[in-house]
């Protein structure tokens, strides 16, 4: 059954090859609407007849019946005779980042260009300074978004290959007898936020031909103790097979990455690891402590001090970063807070966004004042939680924040965070985020980089120096835990451990379900090696205030 995400994405996709094409912009329009009012429709489409669906907003007769069309046949006819004869190449390009429709169109009829690999050449060649609104910066900036891109196909979110992951696994785990030993391995065991592939370790090799024959994957090549394969959601997965006396030894083998494995072999030259029935016995073997397959990402983890606790997700006390209605949220400031109270949460800070995001309905200083209003008339209901005022501030362009002073010095805490102009090198970026850092209304440096994984690389910054203004004005930073971003990136978390910059791990929820990213988040952290006392949010509201008091 197609979600509606599915169904959101098809208009999106029908909007720009039709754009692509120049159509009427009406059309198009509106079909730009639909996907944006259909991806926030927490009902399935799948369920609503043509009246319920033509009463949502933005959606009317012609749209509802596509949607009808799409959930009974799986395809749309109208988007499918635009990709017949629209040049396989042309479609890819229509997925790169930053290109758009409108450029894409200049390139194909003017340069004839109708591959990823013509345009690298034609910028290789300097073709795109002929064309009309391209100069050297555009086509400097296609050249990078060109090789973003490329690196990043056949590259999935860990986020998005987990459930595919849970539930195989559970397949194969009603499968196969109890006593045979069964692992996920990989990057996937390590919980990397990308991911190539699904993969297994089973410690037997008599199961390979059962999981071969039992239907459960795409079978594309068989080896004595390997099977290749692809889900039945279409993501790559190998199981490894191996005897049960060698698990140990294999299971670690088939976890740690390269730099990893080869550093750890090096630092004990001589020894044999195979032949272990536990993985235990491998580091016990080597001398060392056991490390968490988290851990297991690079040379660094094998260099004490060994993390003595780890944080999990039980230790997060509260949900900071968390948008509501009254910017782009889909859940009202109530329900937000209902929500995390019903997960078990002890306070949350709500931090729509600032009045410079028109494009999120950012709050006027009239609207902020309301807000406040609202919070302290919900916390006289509440004896067990709390809702904490905070706003994420927009850092202008010259490092400013997007409120005066006045303002900003009333809210529980401010979240600083770089949403447009996002075009910056490596000095100016880092003078920005300085110049917000130093602000002393500013507590928390949201998403530093401003990336998208697999979508967008961030703006690069001088991470030393942004975490050494950030310690030497007792701001924290932000592990955004939205698994599209999981911004500051984990391997630059024990460089803010090492200068006592707290990490605050919020999920950046723009509804009720985006507060359960924290678990992504933690994922994150924990491969940096954050401990509870590392994170600023596995305190009560009252020590997060006193941390975090405003202009202090």
């Amino acid at each position: 059954m197609m979600t509606n995400r599915d169904i959101a994405r098809t208009f999106r996709d029908l909007a720009e090859i039709m754009e692509l094409y120049e159509e009427n912009p009406f059309k198009i329009k509106s079909y730009q609407n639909a996907y944006i009012s259909l991806r926030k429709i927490e009902q399935p489409l799948a369920d609503l007849d043509a009246a319920e669906l033509s009463a949502i907003p933005g959606v009317g007769k012609a749209i509802s019946e596509k949607i009808v069309e799409l959930v009974s046949t799986g395809k749309l006819a109208l988007l499918e005779q635009y990709r017949e004869k629209t040049p396989v190449g042309i479609q890819e390009l229509l997925t790169v980042p930053g290109l758009g429709p409108k450029k894409l169109r200049v390139l194909w009829t003017e340069l004839g260009i109708e591959s990823i690999g013509e345009l690298q050449y034609a910028i290789n060649e300097n073709r795109l300074l002929e064309l009309k609104g391209f100069g050297k910066k555009t086509q400097a900036d296609l050249a990078e978004k060109l090789v973003f891109f490329q690196k990043s196909r056949h590259q999935f979110l860990y986020a998005i290959l987990e459930p595919e992951a849970l539930r195989l696994d559970e397949a194969f785990r009603q499968l196969l007898p109890e006593e045979i030993p069964l692992s996920f391995a990989g990057a996937f065991r390590r919980r990397h936020p990308i991911q190539e592939e699904i993969s297994w370790l089973i410690g037997d090799r008599s199961a390979l031909p059962l999981l071969a024959n039992a239907a459960l994957f795409t079978v594309l090549e068989q080896q004595e103790d390997r099977l290749r394969g692809v889900s039945p959601e279409g993501y790559p997965l190998s199981i490894y097979f191996t005897d049960a006396g060698s698990f140990g030894s294999k299971l670690f083998k088939y976890t740690g990455s390269d730099e990893f494995l080869k550093a750890f072999v090096a630092g004990k030259p001589g020894l044999d690891f195979r032949g272990l029935q536990n993985e235990e016995d491998v580091f016990a073997l080597a001398g060392l402590p056991f490390l968490l397959p988290e851990l297991r990402e690079n040379a660094a983890s094998l260099t004490p001090p060994y993390p003595a606790s780890l944080i999990v997700e039980a230790h997060i006390r509260g949900v900071i970063h968390c948008h509501t209605t009254d910017s782009d949220g889909l859940h009202s400031l109530a329900e937000m807070a209902d929500y995390a109270r019903s997960l078990g949460y002890e306070y949350i800070g709500i931090t729509d966004h600032s009045r410079s995001a028109f494009y999120a309905n950012g709050l006027s200083e009239e609207r902020v004042l309301a807000q406040w209003a609202a919070i302290d008339a919900l916390n006289q209901q509440y004896h067990d939680f709390r809702i904490l005022k905070g706003i994420e501030c927009d850092i202008l362009s010259d490092g400013r924040l997007d409120y005066r002073n006045e303002l900003l010095a009333g809210f529980d805490f401010v979240i600083a965070s770089v949403h447009a102009n996002l075009r910056m090198d490596n000095d100016k970026a880092t003078r920005r985020l300085i110049g917000a850092i130093e602000n002393p209304y500013t507590t928390i440096l949201g998403h530093p980089t401003g990336r998208i994984l697999l979508s967008r690389q961030g703006y690069p910054l001088d991470y030393v120096k942004i975490i050494d203004a950030c310690a030497a004005n007792g701001v924290s930073i932000e592990l955004n835990a939205n698994p599209y971003r999981l911004d500051i990136d984990w391997t630059w978390i024990p460089y803010a451990r090492e200068k006592g910059v707290a990490i605050s791990i919020n999920p950046d929820a723009h509804s009720r379900e985006g507060i359960r990213d924290i678990r992504y988040g933690v994922m994150a952290a924990r491969k940096g090696g954050l401990s509870p006392a590392d994170c600023l949010n596995t305190r009560p509201w009252e020590d997060f205030l006193r941390r975090q008091s405003v202009g202090g």
